[in-house]
């Protein structure tokens, strides 16, 4: 599907939501945010690996962004990413015939990218599912800090990014997504996916407002 298409799908489902009242509700930013980055690691951030992508290059900009801030301002910081077992013999993220042309799935494919390095304090969550949620410490560990707001960012747009922004809405912390610190390997899959989270999930903003929101937090 060519971006005019894509733009003309969007548009026709947003004047159903409309027209109807539904739905394309802003929840708002609360009081104390968290901020999580999604399975930047080199699985997914080198095109070397089947699931990789340089698409992801300039997301890891646009979080470079943030994280500065959010260290000054000490908000949480989360990271996500697989858990590698060599044993495994065919891992999820490939089928066999991705091992010809690309590099096989490997401990480096798990550890998060060296741009984006944890530091100390930093919360590293080890998950098997899309939802950075599921089976994990995640809703415990951002009750604990008192978080209300998580912001959303990493890949993909259509997976793990969107799994995570619809169990932060099902316990009720507000997500936040910006889009320049999201992606996905199919353009067409990201600007979907950002448009069905904004409608019913969350709230899909640009990173400016976001870099506004943390810059004056404490200031009341």
């Amino acid at each position: 599907m060519d971006t005019k298409a894509l733009h003309e799908v969007i548009q026709s489902v947003k004047n159903l939501y409309d027209e109807r009242e539904i739905f394309l509700k802003k929840f708002g930013f609360g009081n104390k945010p968290a901020l999580i980055i999604i399975d930047m690691a080199y699985g997914w951030t080198d095109p070397e690996y089947a699931t990789g992508s340089s698409r992801l290059n300039e997301t890891v900009e646009s979080i470079q962004q943030l994280l500065p801030l959010c260290r000054a301002k000490g908000v949480p910081i989360i990271y996500t990413t697989s858990p590698f077992r060599e044993r495994d013999e065919e891992p999820m993220h490939t089928r066999p015939k991705a091992h010809v042309q690309y590099r096989a799935w490997d401990a480096h494919a798990c550890e998060i990218d060296v741009r984006l390095e944890p530091q100390e304090g930093d919360f590293v969550i080890y998950k098997e599912n899309a939802s950075a949620f599921f089976g994990t410490h995640l809703a415990s560990h951002l009750i604990e800090h008192g978080v209300d707001t998580l912001i959303i960012t990493g890949c993909s747009t259509s997976a793990c990014v969107r799994a995570t922004a619809t169990d932060a809405r099902a316990y009720r912390f507000k997500a936040i997504i910006p889009r320049q610190c999201v992606q996905d390997r199919a353009p067409a899959a990201h600007e979907w996916n950002l448009f069905d989270i904004d409608a019913k999930f969350g709230d899909v903003v640009d990173i400016g407002e976001v870099l506004d929101y943390l810059e004056k937090l404490g200031e009341d």
